[in-house]
């Protein structure tokens, strides 16, 4: 049996001008803005910004094993992960296709993770059943909440005193123990300036509260995703549906690379399939920036198709208005669509970014290999 849910409804939504993010939306039970969606999104990117993300599920794992007994099971290298240290990290299905996303940050001896609220029961019930014989005690830790902090104006001297710490972590995926417990880590994403503040749930009020002291903006979920699609960052369950592997959503590299699947590790579940597109294959997709026709009647939602010359060529993923690109969106599209192709997403034209179009132009290790074995 899975664990129940976090509470449904954030207390910051008793804040003045709080706006309930769309009931049903992965986002449900917390701020979606505060009255002024734009202006937050300016205040994350050139200011300070605090975003409630207290409805992500928290999962606690203690135990002298419990590191090396998650590498076994997971796509991350983390099995001498340093004290203070994170990482994202995938639950991959035996064919590879990603099942959880998840961050891990391991400090004074528990690993945390926190993850999507509606997959976060399956997860921990996930690892509880892969224990087995292993030191290792994964339980639910939604005593913890998740608030982010965005905007080059943290290290201020009094947004440090709100926190009770002399600095920020200066490095992506490194934290710092916080007085009143819990602790604030790096990220490198979805800004240049992005730190996740880990705090018992019962403070999340005065949290905020000592933080809006210090001249740092409530800022809602809107803001949030409009910067993590800025920054083509994928959502799991938004951005990605059940055929999605790891290479599709970018997810390729170790934490030195931001990213979630180490490719110099031992067997996991899926690693075949892993090992098999980046050595001799190229995903069939890729996640890319599409930009939206803002004067269409009507905007496509996740999940709807897009289409080239009235053929589905891929996925809509998040879409939002950014405060300054205006409608945008993530998409999951087929590899050979270049970015000049005029595509439809719902109601509407679409382009993708070209500068959100990774590169293909490299030859894959295998292949290399095959060549030189031809060559002789």
């Amino acid at each position: 049996m899975t664990e129940s849910p976090i509470v449904s409804e954030s207390a910051l939504l008793a804040l003045p001008g709080a706006v309930a993010s769309p009931s049903g939306g992965p986002d449900a039970g917390v701020p979606w803005h505060y009255g002024d969606p734009l202006g937050e999104q300016r205040a994350a990117s050139t200011g300070a910004a605090v975003v409630d993300r207290s409805n992500r599920f928290v999962i606690a794992i203690s135990g002298d094993e419990r590191l090396s007994w998650l590498h076994t099971i997971s796509s991350q290298h983390v099995a001498t992960l340093p004290d203070s240290r994170s990482a994202e990290n995938l639950s991959l299905d035996a064919n590879g296709r990603v099942e959880h996303h998840f961050v891990q940050t391991d400090i004074d001896g528990v690993t945390w993770i926190d993850t999507e609220a509606g997959r976060g029961p399956d997860l921990l019930a996930f690892l509880k059943k892969m224990v087995f014989w292993s030191k290792a005690e994964p339980r639910d830790g939604n005593e913890l909440a998740v608030l982010t902090l965005l905007g080059p104006e943290l290290h201020r001297p009094a947004v440090l005193s709100a926190l009770g710490i002399d600095a920020l972590p200066t490095e992506p995926y490194t934290a710092v123990a916080l007085p009143s417990g819990g602790f604030v880590r790096r990220m490198p994403w979805p800004t240049e300036h992005a730190f996740d503040l880990l705090v018992p749930r019962h403070t999340l009020t005065t949290t905020v509260g000592a933080l809006k002291d210090a001249g740092v903006r409530p800022a809602g979920s809107w803001a949030f995703e409009a910067l993590r699609v800025e920054a083509v960052r994928p959502r799991i369950g938004v951005d990605t549906d059940d055929r999605t592997i790891p290479h599709e959503a970018r997810w390729i590299g170790g934490p030195e690379q931001h990213g979630a699947v180490h490719l110099d590790k031992g067997c996991y579940r899926g690693q075949e399939t892993v090992a098999r597109v980046h050595n001799l294959g190229k995903p069939p997709r890729h996640l890319v920036l599409v930009h939206l026709d803002g004067s269409a009647d009507g905007r496509p939602e996740t999940g709807d198709d897009i289409t080239a010359g009235g053929r589905t060529v891929g996925r809509i993923g998040t879409v939002v208005d950014h405060h300054e690109l205006g409608p945008i969106a993530l998409a999951l599209v087929k590899r050979t669509i270049t970015p000049g192709t005029a595509l439809v997403a719902g109601p509407c034209a679409a382009s993708i970014d070209p500068d959100s179009v990774p590169p293909d132009d490299g030859i894959q290790a295998g292949r290399a290999a095959v060549e030189r074995l031809r060559g002789r």
